[in-house]
């Protein structure tokens, strides 16, 4: 029985959250070398990530007390980011350990929880997104809803909708079937963010509610939403469909390149926080989107 939890457990988290079981009886130079690499970009990751968003955290928990509920999603997504980031500090402590059967239960529970991160970072990215487009395209509709009660339901709604297909990963399904219906799920978002994206620059023209310097930085989080997605979580999907389902032979080296990919998106997250911030960024926004400001616009900071 102990044997059969070791040959069949010891990395099925790897098999049913991410679709690849890492077989570690067969060592070679390369894959130690890989492995390495892997756990020195990590803990970069977390040594630069952890503090930072911690900082960012308490820097908009300020701002949601002066009763700006817009911050509220960017707080619930590094929120996020940082139970990520605690378990990658578990799994990386755990990586190089001769494990136990309980050390083998964390890892592979940990392993789900980062997985849960993952879908809930994805969700309020798509609120940021929703957001951030009602302001320009529902303006008066959205003044008068934006309130801190229905922010915090959406919020509780977020975090409580990726637990169905993470407790599903208990059930006796397939493994292919389950692999599929949860990347199928991560892909929902790629369509709404195109949506969002081009409905923005389709209202901008008939917004005069917002001032010149609130719509380039609406734009440019939009983008910066479209484009940490594309190349951070979209990268990882699509391995992980094609590998569950047998297609072009995927090797495993493409899977740490998009898993490493996937583990950036704290520190992505953290730009998007500075987007949504006024400073320096608005000059930048200012000089790429080659328009000046009009005097007569009312400057109002987003967050």
């Amino acid at each position: 029985m102990g044997s059969s939890f070791t040959n069949t457990s010891q990395y099925s988290s790897y098999y049913y959250t991410y679709g690849y079981n890492y077989n570690y009886t067969s060592y070679d130079y390369d894959f130690l070398k890989v492995e390495f690499i892997k756990h020195v970009a990590t803990c970069i990751i977390i040594a630069i990530g952890l503090p930072l968003i911690l900082a960012a955290i308490y820097s908009l928990y300020s701002l949601v007390r002066k009763d700006n509920v817009a911050p509220i999603y960017v707080i619930n997504l590094l929120i996020s980011d940082l139970i990520q980031l605690c378990c990658m500090i578990v799994r990386e402590a755990l990586r190089y350990r001769e494990k136990t059967v309980e050390e083998r239960l964390t890892w592979e529970i940990f392993s789900y929880i980062h997985f849960y991160g993952v879908m809930v970072s994805v969700g309020f990215m798509v609120c940021i997104a929703l957001e951030r487009y009602l302001v320009i395209a529902c303006p008066l509709w959205y003044r008068f809803r934006r309130t801190v009660k229905i922010s915090v339901v959406v919020c509780v709604f977020v975090w409580v909708v990726p637990l169905v297909p993470t407790l599903m990963i208990y059930c006796h399904l397939s493994p292919i079937v389950l692999s599929t219906f949860l990347s199928v799920l991560l892909l929902l978002p790629f369509p709404l963010f195109i949506f969002f994206l081009g409905g923005i620059f389709k209202a901008l023209s008939a917004s005069r509610s917002v001032s010149s310097e609130e719509k380039r930085r609406i734009v440019g989080i939009l983008v910066l939403v479209l484009l940490i997605y594309t190349l951070l979580f979209l990268p990882f999907i699509i391995w992980k469909l094609a590998f569950m389902n047998n297609f072009f032979g995927m090797h495993k080296s493409l899977f740490n390149l998009s898993y490493m990919l996937l583990k950036l998106s704290p520190l992505a997250d953290l730009v998007l926080y500075i987007f949504m911030r006024k400073g320096a960024v608005d000059k930048l926004l200012a000089s790429l989107c080659c328009c000046r400001m009009d005097s007569n616009d009312v400057i109002r900071p987003i967050v």
